[in-house]
């Protein structure tokens, strides 16, 4: 199961820089302010008022899709990480009050598994035993098996670690992480996918920070080892299209503007470093940095407190509506009593939420206890390496399960509503539930060259100077904002998919909205010999839609039924950018990788 790319190391984290920071901040404000010019003068001197039906949805678009920038560029206001500690030598470290009798800290590495290949697990185990520490430490690592499996049993058995399992799947990982908490005992707990594969320094680089006894848990970041590295813009244009120094120019010109590029790179846009590296990172210093299960390492205790008082405000829930109808104070108190042990038979205690979306779902519960303050650290460095999606259905599979996990949420348990989480808080969670209602204005922009296109209709009044003098300043400053916020990480590909993403995430929203159970489906890792062209329909529908439109008024055009030439040369850019960001997951769908 070992692939030919084990020796590759992950990328440090980027270096951070108060001048690179101030300059993202001054254009960020500079964005926002050229943006809100732009949407006052949309709204109130622009619409094409004799096509109010297409004028109104579109500058609604537009002023959501800034909302969104908003909510986004505050999210990344800032980098501070967590000065690291010293590794704690003894239990005494980490907690409030001193235990009677002092002792080494237990640690329990949790490898949950469904169907995927027991070696595979198995290598992931062989790395966990190889994790060091400078203290006596209980290491204790056990799989938590929910596929019952008898060779997932003898391939524990043979490595000499535990074998957890349970009558049934209830809750799947949340459930299975359940499972696990309540049969073991350790101070800590580290959680890992079948697939990850731990560094030996994680426990070294990370139990420092559980000297503060708020300190709930450390995120570190997801790295995949196996994706296809590609080759850079500048050499490609030199060497592959034989443009010698003038190509490499053009290339680094083009990456100036748009950050690293690489032809041939993985297609799926699964390198994870912008999410980490960038949001993660820069929600560290207002406590914001969410849990994204592999790779982080949880304080037990907050853990339980969390379900522990979850738990106990469910049963109230319960009990205090039916309670209060009763007018007798005496019988109030029996019936109150009598119901809540009856409710606390019948209500799942769950120190992992009972939640496709888990993780996050465990982070809000943390950080919204007001009496403990329970704290969160990213700390930047990558102390694993994992598997990436191997094919469009593998990644389809994953991102739809991160968007209706976290639309669920949204709709069922708003954490923006949730009493107890700050400010900063609350607009770090909204802005990632913000990013998946992306369709509310993604379809209006993918189907405006195409209405324009086919009917002549503008949206807005005239594609004339002060069209150009309000929106080119905006998108450029936009443009370079979140290039220097963003800054030595490639972007491009995500920027892509962002608009791409758009069927994916409105079938998240129908089906939260239709109140339809986001199940759990564990991530294939191996790859599928075929193409996924059936996965992307939509969007070439919307290809084909943006290429026969744009010939029919290029016709109408040229033959001169139709006499707006600087129309037709604006959606020709606008659709132009459409096409070149649904066509990266057209060639996913497409992608064959070579096998090494």
């Amino acid at each position: 199961m070992a692939t030919p790319l084990e020796e590759r190391l992950p990328p440090p984290p980027v270096a951070h820089s108060s001048a690179r920071e101030f300059a993202f901040q001054a254009l960020a404000v500079a964005s926002l302010a050229l943006g809100a010019w732009y949407l006052h003068w949309r709204w109130t001197a622009s619409l094409n008022r004799d096509a109010l039906w297409f004028a109104i949805p579109l500058a609604l678009a537009e002023t959501l899709a800034f909302g969104g920038s908003l909510i986004f560029f505050l999210s990344l206001w800032r980098t501070r990480d967590t000065p690291v500690a010293p590794p704690p030598s003894t239990v005494r470290d980490v907690v409030v009050r001193p235990p009677a009798r002092d002792r080494p800290l237990i640690v329990d590495v949790f490898y949950p598994t469904y169907d995927e290949d027991p070696e595979l697990v198995r290598l992931s185990i062989r790395a966990g035993k190889a994790l060091r520490y400078p203290h006596p430490l209980d290491l204790r690592l056990h799989v938590l098996d929910d596929g019952r499996r008898e060779a997932m049993k003898r391939v524990a058995e043979e490595e000499g670690v535990g074998y957890l399992t349970r009558a049934n799947n209830a809750g799947f990982k949340a459930g299975n992480l359940r499972n696990g908490i309540e049969q073991t005992g350790g101070d800590f707990i580290v959680i890992c996918d079948a697939d990850t594969r731990v560094f030996p320094e994680l426990l070294e680089r990370t139990l420092g920070y559980f000297r503060d006894p708020r300190v709930a848990w450390v995120q570190t970041p997801q790295w995949f080892h196996d994706l296809e590295e590609g080759v850079p813009l500048p050499e490609w244009l030199a060497r592959r299209a034989r443009l010698g120094a003038v190509g490499r120019g053009l290339g680094r010109a083009a990456e100036a503007l748009v950050g690293p590029v690489r032809i041939g790179a993985d297609p799926f846009a699964n390198d994870p470093q912008l999410f980490y590296d960038v949001i993660q990172r820069r929600r560290n210093w207002c406590n914001a940095s969410f849990c994204c299960g592999a790779g982080s390492v949880h304080r037990r205790e907050a853990v339980m407190e969390a379900a522990l008082r979850a738990f106990a405000d469910q049963v109230a829930g319960a009990v205090q509506p039916l309670a209060a109808e009763v007018d007798d104070a005496e019988l109030r108190r029996d019936l109150s009593e009598a119901m809540t042990r009856e409710a606390a038979r019948e209500i799942e205690f769950t120190p992992y939420r009972f939640h496709v979306s888990e993780d996050i779902y465990t982070s809000i519960e943390l950080h919204s206890d007001r009496a403990r303050a329970w704290r969160s650290v990213y700390h930047p460095e990558a102390l694993s390496k994992m598997l990436s999606p191997q094919d469009l259905l593998a990644w389809t599979i994953q991102r739809y399960k991160y968007a209706g996990g976290t639309l669920d949420i949204f709709w069922n348990d708003n954490p923006l509503r949730r009493p107890g989480l700050s400010g900063w808080q609350k607009l770090c969670y909204g802005a990632t539930i913000y990013s998946y209602f992306s369709p509310l204005w993604t379809i209006p922009f993918l189907l405006a060259p195409i209405l324009y296109f086919l009917t002549g209709i503008a949206p807005i009044a005239a594609y004339d100077a002060a069209f150009l003098g309000h929106a080119l300043p905006f998108l450029v400053m936009n443009k370079l904002a979140f290039m220097v916020g963003a800054w030595g990480v490639p972007s491009w590909r995500g920027e892509q998919y962002y608009l791409a993403f758009f069927w994916l995430n409105l079938r998240a929203i129908v089906d939260v909205l239709r109140r339809k159970p986001i199940k759990f489906h564990v991530t294939p890792k191996t790859r599928q010999a075929r193409t996924f062209l059936s996965l992307v329909q939509p969007q070439l529908a919307v290809i084909g839609l943006t290429v026969a439109s744009a010939a029919w008024a290029g016709w109408e055009l040229w033959t001169g039924a139709r006499g707006n030439l600087a129309g037709h040369v604006a959606n020709l850019f606008w659709a132009g950018n459409n096409l070149l960001s649904l066509s990266a997951i057209v060639m996913a769908a497409l992608h064959r990788p070579s096998e090494e």
